[in-house]
This record gives structure tokens, sequence and C-alpha cells, in this order.
């Protein structure tokens, strides 16, 4: 398993140095003056040049690029002060760092991610065994046509109508917002609580598909076949041989999401107006801000990589045949 780990810890590493590569030559040999964009409108021609030589601007681009990577590492020096790693560089619209950027969002998105998670898990899982478990009765049938049907909705839509009826209508509940955890626990949870319920809503559905038919695809196999015939007990083989067989395809599905939502649900926070991870990219973007914007790239792209390792010891545990290939 050491081995094993190693293997895709060093690939992990090698993909990362190459995203960065490619990221920061993606920016930075784009046919625009950074050095314009961050001193903004109305720049004399004698800061213009101060602030490129203090981004490094005037330097060979090889130059840069060893630069920001060794701040990613070790850190890096600016006029405004030390940038402790790992550094990705200055914000060229709020002159903040964007490393402390990303921190500061991270915990709401994190916490909009966990929580939404642990909803839909429980809830997708549990109900895609069920259906399984009385395939072909009524339960089936309800609990796959309500699947259907709540899968082809999406977030900014049952967020708006959610919003329009529990908040603004009814006055039932307030805004979602964020309180961090530590401060109060309870505001915490009632702050995102709309926003789990409309996520766990849709991803709920999509994991009771899988589930399902992940459950009965492994019902079919021959090695439970063969437990029945052996008299085994129903549940005995329903969970010690056919769930765990199911599993791995339902964990490359969390892993993906998993990944896709820390690295910014742009969509889901933009929709409850939250200003996690997401908002801060689309907020990047809008004003040009190359340093965060490619900061937030690689932040989201670290967590795909660390998170596809996870999913691949996930396989190893669950399928010891995976740790030879």
């Amino acid at each position: 398993m050491l081995q094993f780990l190693i293997r895709r810890l060093t690939g992990a590493v090698v993909i990362m140095f190459l995203i960065g590569a490619f990221t920061f030559f993606l920016f930075y040999t784009i046919p625009q003056d950074f050095a314009a964009l961050s001193c903004g409108k109305n720049c004399s021609p004698e800061n213009l040049a101060v602030i490129r030589e203090n981004l490094g601007l005037d330097k060979p681009i090889t130059t840069q690029f060893w630069t920001f990577m060794l701040g990613i590492v070790a850190g890096r020096d600016f006029a405004q002060g030390h940038c402790a790693a790992p550094c990705l560089g200055m914000s060229f619209d709020s002159g903040d760092f964007v490393w402390e950027s990303i921190v500061d969002r991270f915990p709401l998105t994190l916490s909009l991610t966990v929580g939404g998670l642990v909803i839909f898990l429980v809830l997708g899982l549990g109900s895609g065994m069920l259906a399984a478990w009385k395939r072909g009765t009524k339960v089936d049938k309800f609990v796959s046509g309500a699947s259907m049907v709540l899968s082809s909705f999406q977030i900014y839509f049952l967020g708006a109508i959610v919003l329009g009826v529990m908040v603004y209508s009814t006055g039932w509940m307030e805004n979602p917002s964020y309180t961090p955890f530590t401060e109060n626990p309870l505001a915490w949870a009632t702050g995102l609580l709309i926003p789990w319920a409309v996520m766990a809503t849709i991803f709920t559905a999509q994991y009771t598909r899988m589930a399902r038919s992940t459950m009965i695809e492994q019902l079919q196999e021959e090695h439970v076949r063969t437990a029945r015939a052996k008299g085994m007990p129903q549940k005995y083989v329903f969970f010690r041989y056919a769930w765990r067989g199911s599993l791995t395809p339902i964990v490359t599905i969390i892993g993906m999401d998993l990944s896709a939502l820390l690295a910014g649900a742009v969509v889901t926070e933009k929709t409850f107006d939250l200003a996690g991870i997401g908002r801060l990219a689309v907020d990047a973007s809008m004003s040009k801000d190359l340093p965060l914007t490619m900061g937030v790239m690689l932040f989201g792209a670290f967590f795909i990589l660390i998170l596809n390792v996870i999913v691949d010891l996930a396989y190893a545990y669950i399928d010891p045949r995976v740790r030879l290939a």
C-alpha cells in the first residue's frame, strides 16, 4: 500500500508542476500590460515603471516563471512585504496576497461542501440501497420516479424557488449567510441550511439512481449468486458482497463532485450570494485580476489532484487488485 501511495503522490506532484507551468505561461503570454492593470487608471509612467519592477515584469519570462514557482514552496518578497509560502502572487485589484484571499474565503466553501455532502450521501445512498432492496415494488418505483424528476432540476432554478418561498414570501427563514463554526455553531448551521437543502435535493437524486443501478448490477454477479446458493442470509449477501462491489463507481463520482465543490461551487455561491471560492473566482475574472484568477485555478487543481489520490486509495482498499495495477 505504501508503494502504491508513493507512486500516486509522485504522479500528483509532477502533474501539479505541469499545471502550474501551463497556467503561468497561459496567462503571462497574453498581450496585456500587467503593470497597467495593477496600477489602474490615470497611472503615471513613473509609477508604472516602479510597479513593473516590483512585480518582476522587467525580467525575462523564464526568470519570472522560476520566481513564481519558487515562491509557492519558499515564499517571495514584494515591495509591500514578504509573501510566505505558498505564495501565489499579489492581487492587482486589492493589493492583498492571493493566498490570503483564498484562505479567507475557503472556510465558507468548505462548510458549504461538507454539510451538503453529508446530507446527500446519507439520503442518496440510503434511498438507492432501499430501492435496490425493494426492486420492482411500489417503493422502488416511487424512489426511482422521484429521483428522475429531482435530478432534472438545476441549483440556480430550485434555489431561486426556495428563496422566493421560504425567505421573501413567507419570511420563515432568513437569507443564507455564513458564520464561522467556532463562533456560533447554531448560526453556522441555520445560515447554510437552505443551500444545503437545495444541494442535497439535486445530488441526492443523482446518487439514488447510481446507487440503485450499481447495486442491482452487483446482485446479478456470479459471486453474489454463489453466496445465495450456499444459503447465506439475504441481508448478509446484500451488505457483505453486493454493497462493497457497488462502491467503486460511486467513489469515483464522489471524488469528482467533492473536488468540484471544494474548488469553488460557482453557481451555488452566486445563487445564494455567498462569498466563497467560487464567488472569488468570478469576481477576479470580471475585474481581470489575473494573479487572483490563476491562484484560484491552481488551488482548484490542487484539490482535484489530492482527491484523485484519495479516490485511488479508496479503490485499493475496496479492491486489493488495484494495488497491483
